[in-house]
């Protein structure tokens, strides 16, 4: 049998996949599409990894004792392999016990939405379905992404838009800006992935094509890595958490020097008086100067100031990245650049105002048609049980516990049973020691997955699940201009079965495959799908492909919007025709919804709260940890392809390297009160000093010899469970202080 090549999507990128024999022997980016190769090339690998689950795997108690074998031995005791009747028999009857004995909101529903960029075998809106069809769960709800943000917009703009699918594009950006200021940095390694995957990898073009138009670029960041690559950006290295005191600072000056813009503050915002009240500091008594801002965030005052010549005038877009709101008061930063570019007064116009995230997406700012890729279905959930889902580590320690969350209370149930299909939530989760101990607390775990990632390995019923080369399913991105066929290019590795599969007959055995499964296979739901996308063509004039013609082709080039986007014009053309679904249809710079909330970590306009963990109360000898996405992977995806038997790197500034007696290469430990981790030192001037900058996506390995010590560089052992506020409850891992030394092992 000849080399057969077919098309297909990861959330890295379109590749062409090459298989011989019934193998896939080689993974190449699709033609144009500017995917990287070393991740695409990475598929075959991923594929037939030593770490693939071969067959269904029950923990060794658990199989003789059931739920009387007790938490403790998860990832200690050896997995027995068994049949997949036996393995399914197991989850069904577990699923009848704990519904039967403690209703549904103690099963709680785990998944993390990176496990697919097909939309139908895509794991979350799965498991979801599946549980609400047999009887309901305890969902999450929000993010790891952009949890703060998920909360505070609305209050704000009225919806989350501006920062989960709406941005202004950059083929924009290049014609109409003068500057663009990026608090949080522009890093090129965040443009190589997208959810839902990518057929055009644009920044790096539009980059260009704005520098050589002349648009300034400013990068305002801890990292000098942030900065792209071939631009000549302008380097502010503020100490990590102070973005929303400098943002707030400028806005003063704006105001001290008569350049905002109060026309559009009376016409477009509600309460902009009390927030210039509060950066006149009438509120407290501290002008929210550049001098004050300069002593917060450690950068001169000179600096600051030429920051704000370079914004005083011109076509200005200011951007934030993602990582901003994963910190302590989180949701601040993104209500401060809002109202920064408020005062400026160029919310709306073309290349200026703000936008989210134009540094954490490759699909942030593409010119694409959004709508046509076609979502899976999910069921209503029969029970009212939800938790932030930053919060499912403390709801497992402490059921009954009430929170403070977005104006309502939500009380934490008592989980029993844990199903878990697709993410892994020892690389998304922080405290990861406290993770493992409330991993204990819950009488069952099922999980789904294709290799023995750490979650895999701390369960109590492990289903092997199949891989997107090993199904048929439809993929893309709203972000990104192409819907993409995904054929089955393999048979699956080992006993691996698809979610869908698995979840119907699970359904079967409990009594409910019809409504799980809508009499629909695999193939007629592909086709309701398309259908979805056919539907949305007729009703905008837009020509789409039969199903058939689709999936001969391989993909579909959606046409491009009619006029670029440009955040928040019509509403600017006219905010009463327009309005914003706020309260007041205007953006919010003081919120009365909020201020009924009555937060004292959330206050009714964007404002400077001190962080509980930053450079600004360290210790002696403690340093600033800034957590980051991995070179070339996703999360911790592609780990198991990874080479190097040393543990992840740690960039340390050469100051502070010299001050430890820390050489490059050196191997060290990072350590604070919730636990250490190793990494190799990487010394050079791409960091500020204070600061210390750790990959996320290790796979979680404790050293069993040393307690509480990880050996592959998590560096989440080390960032702690709280929230962002009362208000987002959303991660705040990037506010973090540790303490690094050479490593030299004690001997026992």
């Amino acid at each position: 049998m000849g080399a057969v090549r077919r098309t297909s999507l990861g959330h890295w990128g379109a590749f062409e996949a090459t298989v011989e024999n019934g193998r896939l022997v080689a993974a190449q980016p699709w033609a144009d599409g500017g995917a990287n190769p070393q991740m695409i090339g990475a598929w075959p690998e991923l594929v037939y990894s030593e770490s693939r689950i071969d067959r269904p795997y029950v923990r060794k108690s658990f199989l003789q004792r059931r739920e009387g074998a007790g938490g403790e031995g998860r990832g200690l005791e050896e997995m027995v392999p068994v049949d997949w009747d036996t393995a399914l028999s197991l989850v069904a009857g577990q699923l009848q016990r704990v519904y039967a004995e403690h209703g549904a909101a103690s099963v709680f529903g785990g998944s993390y939405g990176w496990s697919s960029a097909g939309r139908f075998h895509h794991a979350r809106t799965q498991v979801r379905r599946f549980l609400a069809a047999t009887g309901g769960f305890t969902d999450q709800v929000g993010n790891y992404s952009w949890g703060a943000a998920h909360a505070i917009l609305p209050h704000v703009l009225g919806d989350a838009e501006a920062v989960s699918s709406a941005a202004t594009s950059w083929e924009t950006i290049a014609q109409e800006s003068d500057v663009v200021v990026a608090f949080g940095g522009l890093n090129p390694k965040n443009w190589r992935v997208t959810s839902g995957g990518a057929g055009n990898h644009h920044m790096p073009r539009f980059i260009a094509k704005a520098r050589r138009r002349g648009v300034k670029f400013i990068v305002v960041s801890p990292l000098a890595s942030d900065c792209p690559e071939g631009v000549d950006a302008a380097w502010i290295a503020p100490r990590p958490n102070t973005d929303t005191a400098i943002m707030l600072a400028l806005a003063h000056q704006a105001l001290l020097e008569g350049r905002a813009d109060l026309a559009f503050l009376e016409r477009y915002t509600q309460g902009h008086e009390a927030f210039l009240a509060y950066i006149r500091g009438a509120d407290d008594g501290t002008p929210k100067t550049i001098a004050w801002a300069s002593r917060i965030s450690g950068v001169e005052e000179a600096a600051l100031l030429t920051l704000w010549q370079a914004i005083r005038q011109g076509r200005v877009m200011l951007t934030a990245s993602w990582s901003l709101q994963r910190a302590d008061h989180g949701e601040q930063p993104f209500w401060a650049l809002i109202a920064l570019a408020a005062m400026l007064g160029q919310i709306g116009l073309p290349g200026g105002g703000f936008c989210f995230g134009y540094g954490s997406l490759n699909g942030v700012g593409a010119s694409a048609r959004r709508g046509y890729v076609p979502a899976m279905e999910v069921l209503s959930n029969p029970v009212d049980s939800s938790v932030p889902v930053a919060s499912f580590v403390e709801a497992f320690l402490n059921p009954g516990k009430e929170i403070a969350f977005n104006g309502r209370n939500v009380v934490f149930p008592d989980v029993r049973l844990v199903y878990w299909a697709g993410g892994n939530p020892f690389h998304h989760a922080q405290d990861l020691f406290k993770l493992e101990a409330a991993w204990r607390r819950p009488e069952t775990v099922i999980v789904h997955e294709p290799w023995w990632t750490p979650t895999a390995r701390r369960a109590d019923i492990v289903l092997p699940a199949t891989t997107s080369a090993e199904r048929n399913d439809i993929g893309g991105s709203s972000r990104d201009p192409f819907v993409f066929a995904m054929p089955k290019l393999i048979e699956p590795v080992g006993e691996a079965r698809d979610d869908f599969l698995i979840f119907r007959d699970l359904a079967d055995r409990l009594g409910r495959q019809t409504v799980f499964d809508e009499g629909l296979d695999e193939n007629g739901w592909l086709r309701r799908l398309w259908s979805k996308t056919e539907a949305r063509g007729e009703r905008e004039g837009i020509e789409v492909p039969s199903f058939d013609a689709f999936w001969d082709a391989g993909f579909w080039a959606v046409p491009e919007p009619e006029a670029p986007e440009v955040l928040f014009d019509a509403f600017r053309r006219d905010p009463d025709a327009n309005p914003l679904k706020t309260p007041s249809g205007r953006i919010e710079l003081f919120s009365r919804t909020i201020a009924g909330f009555g937060y004292a970590d959330c206050p009714p306009h964007p404002a400077w709260l001190e962080p509980q963990e930053w450079l600004g109360v360290a210790q002696d000898g403690e340093l600033h940890l800034v957590t980051n996405q991995p070179e070339k992977r996703l999360h911790s995806q592609l780990y198991q392809t990874r080479r190097k038997n040393a543990p992840e790197t740690v960039e340390i500034n050469g100051r502070d390297a010299d001050a430890r007696g820390i050489r490059e290469g050196d191997l060290v430990r990072l350590w604070n009160d919730r636990g250490a981790c190793l990494a190799v030192a990487h010394l050079g001037g791409h960091v500020g000093p204070g600061v210390l900058v750790m990959p996320t996506g290790a796979w979680f390995e404790p050293d069993r010899q040393h307690d509480w010590l990880e050996s592959n560089g998590n560096p989440n052992v080390l960032t702690a469970d709280r929230r962002t506020s009362a208000l987002g409850q959303a991660c705040a891992a990037l506010s973090a202080l540790v303490r690094v030394e050479p490593y030299r092992p004690a001997v026992r």
